[in-house]
């Protein structure tokens, strides 16, 4: 088999597993219709909330608010004199919008020296090792959708020295991740 031949079959079957499919889901208002959708995202969740015990509800409020569950989401570029790009404003990526430096300890400290940030799977187990963390570094409970969005938000320093109190957009942002995880946590109860 020539060469060629053998990279069109490993590029058709790698397709057909649904990589680099980073669209969102069509309705991301319905933890349900997400579940149903992307079923791959719920296992991966599953499978964090029994690992690190943070609920899929707290985890999907977080996605959503973070990258609205696309995979490959970035930051917007910057620019000089508004025309000049000069960069993205931050390294975060992924559906978990993990910055380089974090993501690179996350790997570290779990062993998943192969983690990505656009696989769901990784990205999940991210937010719960950061999570679980912050619940035993900052005793926010893994419960507290706000709380921890705020820790993941601000880092864990910047959260303990409660550098979110001045700025109150960011409190409004925290107010709505609650909000939707407690929508997601009633629409899952009726969908499971």
């Amino acid at each position: 088999m020539n060469r060629f031949l053998k990279l069109a079959i490993v590029g058709l079957v790698a397709s057909c597993g649904g990589g680099g499919n980073y669209k969102a889901p069509r309705n991301l208002e319905s933890a349900c219709a997400i579940a149903a959708e992307r079923p791959a995202y719920m296992r991966a969740m599953k499978a964090t909330e029994r690992r690190w015990g943070v609920p899929v509800h707290v985890q999907m409020a977080t996605i959503h608010q973070e990258s609205k569950f696309i995979g490959n989401a970035r930051t917007p570029h910057q620019y000089a004199l508004g025309i000049i790009p000069i960069g993205r404003q931050s390294s975060a990526y992924g559906y978990s919008q993990a910055l380089d430096s974090t993501w690179d300890d996350y790997r570290k400290q779990t062993g998943n020296r192969r983690a990505r940030r656009d696989n769901i799977r990784d990205a999940t187990d991210f937010m719960g090792w950061y999570m679980n963390d912050s619940a035993r570094v900052l005793g926010i409970s893994k419960w507290d959708a706000a709380s921890q969005y705020l820790a993941y938000h601000e880092g864990r320093s910047g959260f303990a020295r409660g550098s979110h109190n001045s700025k109150p957009w960011l409190m409004g942002v925290a107010g709505k991740v609650q909000a939707r995880s407690e929508a997601y946590r009633s629409q899952l109860a009726s969908c499971r």
